[in-house]
């Protein structure tokens, strides 16, 4: 543990014995209290093993026979239950025994798809544990919020949500959202010490922070007096423990198209009901038409092979580091036009190391090694040659690295021979820092204690210490370089503008790449204990160089994006110069590009307000938001700004984020994106996405996934009402032509149970085709059933109902019997949808280009479905139920080249639609992309 937690743990012991020996009178779920060292790993492995696991009792979701229930529940299955209804009124109960078998079958299949897609939706979430930082065995370490014990001591800091009921030790300006216990809308302001009792009103215990509410600002250290149910929201929990079960939008808008094509499917059946008994065909003949017309319109698989396809896409998203919150965001990825990410951890690798240091007097220093690694040098830069600095040499350089480890929240401890890191990469690189010149940063602490200290905010973006230095009070600043020179006082011994000289030094500095930092120190007044109001006239003890590299891969991530006409933008609170830097070496900003900065949007929305003002367009904001993709120096508000304006602009916004303060843009953006490992809580729980590495080549793969689950989706409703209309063209055909009936409803349940019922959840398991990201983004408001789809649905519902129907005629014309007639138009349909399964694997992309083994699920549905009718035909009983019956190899043959035909002829309409689509990707994109700067 760093000397500095075990003093405030010691400064506070008194207290936190006082309020553990309280909690042992009054709480079932408290221990004795923790040592200034936090809990040892044995003893929290004895109290996790006496109090149980920190966690809420979680929803069961809906049990299987509810979910059973539910496969009833639609208009689909209404229509084939009144179909199976009219059956029996005509006397036809073997139809409708086996409609009532299939619907039993189809609910057997959809509920265990559901359960196990529920069951996989859960195992996703836990994925993203919420984690805590503890002190455990001296040292402060990151656990999972589920390990937390009684006795705990927990670190709060922005953007934390409380993991367990908690009694404050230390608090630095600390609120808290407790809107989700209290109802209070406003963050409640906390105290430590107060000692408020557990009978008190929730809102007025000020020195307690309780599990599940947000840490909106400040900084605090608490110990764990009640976790899991015994905490106050557990106990709320434990009376609710099921939640309600709500559809994603996807579905809802499917259920919707169900609906329609149920009433299609009623009007349709109407139409012909009046068509054949004008013509004085008989009452029972139109009403077993009718229940053959609803049986083979509805696809009655398509809920569930949808849930299916969206579990699997939610399980391969997580394969690539992308974890769905919210299944809209599935479907969301594939209309992405651009993505607006933050640099630091997702465009670099989030080590910050410290390259170099340039003094007041112009003094230069370069700083060797990386990351962690404590074994690099300091050299001199004197006269163009490098000179190896011995660890007392400069005087000036140690109150400079001084100062940026007093300024400092971040711990790094040697622990069992290993470094052992907790903190912001700034604060980790100064401690880093101080040993290679030879500092031990914890001794240093020792021996100035801290008294006060402002923790960095990013509003601020200045973190300082007030600490007693030989006996004075010595405040210590470090942050941006422009905030601090606001704070320091001109140098004396060089009194022109220095200034001045410095900005030119930042300026250098920030073109080759560095993110520059400054800090100053001063002594202050004994009686003033604001420290806001004593920083000014400090002095300015450096600048500090530090680089945080690019992610190997992120080059070619961003190239995929280009690809994909997907634009880029960096959205960074780095100087214009460093960003600009960075974006040009990953071809986001060419050579001249300018980078817009916070002040540029601020005078712009200014602007705009004048312009409104006057009556005139506002479009200073818009134009600038066009003009570049490098915004740096942007405020946390500035972000959500940017990213309204741009969706303003036409672009449908992916936006990264990890801190309180990006929570507006996460939300307001078509799909939000979190950082998994440095993300907040309150950031992850406004996402739709939360990448689990932090890296942007994940979300570009999560893109890549994101389209493919769109795109097997569509494959799947495809394959279902084309198969769909193909029977309905069928027998309207035998109706218009006065043919008797070319299939009864029991066939057609069969033909729909042994193909569709199979092979439409295949298609879910699709693998990606290649091109996902060469395509250009998806239009938003482009519906399922667009241009395309309506052409292929028609096309391939005419060849196969039409080819079906001439097969059936020409048998009837040469004598056949109807019932031979009708066992060869059956077998046919079967060849046809295990045929037009192929076709169903790409819109776009001819069979022959895929990898015909890439869907092993598939070719099993193909080959079960054609084995299970063959085996149909030989089965005593289940023939006779079917009125089927064997034909020969010849006859097989024939009617597999005629179903063959079918291929023919959606190759030909991929050949034609490929020579069209660049007309039809002008006339729908064209206008709605806006221009890129």
């Amino acid at each position: 543990m760093d000397s500095l937690r075990r003093a405030r743990l010691y400064r506070f012991q008194g207290d936190f014995r006082g309020i553990a020996d309280m909690h042992d009178r009054t709480r079932p779920n408290s221990d004795r209290p923790a040592s200034s060292q936090g809990l040892s790993s044995q003893e929290a492995r004895r109290r996790y093993a006496l109090y149980g696991p920190n966690q809420l009792p979680e929803s069961t979701g809906e049990s299987p026979l509810l979910i059973f229930l539910h496969q009833f529940n639609s208009p689909f299955i209404y229509v084939l239950l009144a179909a199976a209804l009219v059956s029996l009124i005509l006397n036809q109960q073997l139809n409708a025994v086996f409609i009532l078998f299939v619907l039993l079958i189809n609910a057997s299949i959809g509920t265990v798809q559901e359960y196990s897609a529920q069951r996989a939706a859960v195992a996703l979430n836990k994925m993203v544990p919420q984690y805590a930082s503890v002190l455990r065995d001296g040292i402060t370490q990151k656990v999972e919020a589920a390990e937390l014990v009684p006795g705990d001591i927990v670190f709060l800091i922005t953007g934390d949500r409380v993991a367990a009921d908690l009694r404050l030790i230390e608090c630095h300006d600390l609120l808290v959202d407790e809107s989700l216990l209290t109802g209070e809308s406003l963050a409640a302001s906390k105290q430590s010490g107060v000692c408020s009792g557990d009978d008190s009103p929730l809102a007025e215990r000020k020195d307690c922070a309780f599990a599940g509410t947000i840490v909106t600002h400040g900084r605090a250290l608490g110990e764990v007096i009640a976790t899991g149910v015994r905490s106050e929201i557990g106990q709320i929990a434990a009376e609710v423990t099921e939640s309600d079960h709500i559809k994603p939008p996807l579905l809802k808008r499917i259920e919707r198209f169900t609906l329609r094509i149920s009433y299609g499917i009623l009007v349709v059946i109407a139409l012909l009901f009046v068509i054949t008994l004008l013509r004085g065909a008989d009452l029972q003949e139109v009403f077993l038409l009718g229940v053959a017309l609803a049986v083979s319109a509805i696809p009655e698989g398509l809920p569930a092979a949808i849930t299916v396809a969206l579990a699997i896409g939610m399980r391969r998203m997580a394969r690539a580091s992308v974890i769905v919150r919210r299944l809209i965001a599935v479907e969301s990825l594939g209309s992405c036009t651009y993505i607006a990410s933050d640099k630091t951890g997702t465009l670099t690798v989030n080590e910050m190391t410290v390259k170099l240091i340039i003094l007041p007097d112009e003094r230069r220093y370069s700083v060797s090694g990386e990351g962690l690694d404590m074994h690099g040098e300091l050299h001199c830069l004197s006269g163009g040659e490098r000179a190896l600095l011995p660890p007392d040499a400069d005087k000036d350089l140690a109150n400079l690295v001084r100062c940026g480890m007093l300024a400092n929240e971040a711990s790094l401890v040697l622990h069992q021979g290993e470094w052992v890191a907790s903190g912001d990469g700034v604060d980790l690189a100064f401690l880093v820092l101080s040993s290679k010149l030879g500092f031990d940063h914890q001794q240093v602490e020792h021996l100035y204690p801290e008294l006060q200290r402002i923790p960095y905010e990013s509003e601020n973006a200045f973190s300082a210490s007030l600490n007693r230095v030989e006996g004075k009070l010595i405040i210590h600043v470090k942050g941006s370089a422009e905030k601090v020179l606001m704070m320091c006082r001109r140098d004396p011994v060089r009194p022109e503008p220095w200034e001045v000289r410095i900005e030119h030094q930042m300026l250098a500095m920030a073109r080759k790449g560095f993110r520059v930092l400054a800090c100053a120190s001063g002594e202050v007044d004994v009686g003033n204990t604001d420290l806001l109001a004593v920083l000014k006239g400090l002095h300015f003890l450096g600048l500090i160089g530090m680089i945080d590299p690019l992610r190997p891969e992120a080059y070619a991530a961003v190239e995929q994006c280009r690809l994909s006409n997907i634009d880029v933008a960096m959205i960074t609170g780095d100087h214009p110069q460093t960003a600009l830097a960075l974006a040009q070496e990953l071809n986001i900003a060419d050579a001249g590009s300018v980078p817009v900065t916070g002040d540029d949007v601020r005078r712009a929305i200014e602007r705009d307000e004048t312009l409104q003002e006057q009556g005139k367009p506002s479009t200073a904001m818009q134009t600038l938001v066009n003009s570049s993709r490098v915004f740096a120096r942007i405020e946390p508000s500035q972000k959500l700004q940017i990213v309204q304006q741009l969706i303003r602009n036409g672009h449908f916004v992916a936006v990264t984020g990890d801190g309180v303060n990006d929570a507006p843009a996460l939300r307001h953006a078509h799909v939000g994106i979190a950082m998994g490992k440095r993300g907040t809580d309150v950031a992850r729980e406004s996402a739709e996405l939360i990448i689990t590495d932090d890296n942007f080549a994940s979300i570009v793969q999560g893109i890549k996934q994101g389209r493919l689950v769109y795109s097997n989706i569509r494959k799947v409703i495809f394959l279902l009402i084309s198969t769909g209309a193909a029977e309905i063209t069928l027998f309207i055909l035998s109706v218009v032509f006065m043919l008797p009936i070319p299939l009864f409803p029991i066939q057609l349940l069969w033909l729909n149970l042994v193909t569709n019922g199979i092979q439409d959840v295949a298609l879910a398991f699709e693998p990606e085709e290649g091109d996902e990201l060469r395509r250009p983004p998806r239009p938003p408001k482009e519906t399922i059933f667009n241009r395309l789809m309506l052409e292929r649905v028609f096309v391939n519902a005419v060849v196969m109902g039409g080819l079906a129907f001439t097969v059936f005629a020409w048998q009837l014309h040469n004598g056949v019997a109807v019932e031979t007639a009708r066992n060869m138009t059956l077998l046919l349909m079967v060849l046809f949808e295990n045929v037009h399964v192929l076709n169903s694997r790409s819109e776009t992309k001819s069979i022959f280009k895929q990898n015909f083994f890439g869907n092993p699920f598939l070719l099993f549905g193909m080959l079960a479905a054609q084995s299970v009718h063959i085996a149909a035909l030989y089965t005593p009983g289940l023939s006779d139920v079917l009125q089927v019956e064997p034909v020969t190899l010849e006859s097989w043959s024939t009617s597999l080249s005629v179903a063959l035909v079918l291929i023919v002829v959606d190759e030909l309409h991929k050949l034609y639609w490929e020579k069209r689509k660049p007309l039809f990707t002008q006339c729908r994109t064209g206008d709605d992309r806006p221009p890129t700067g």
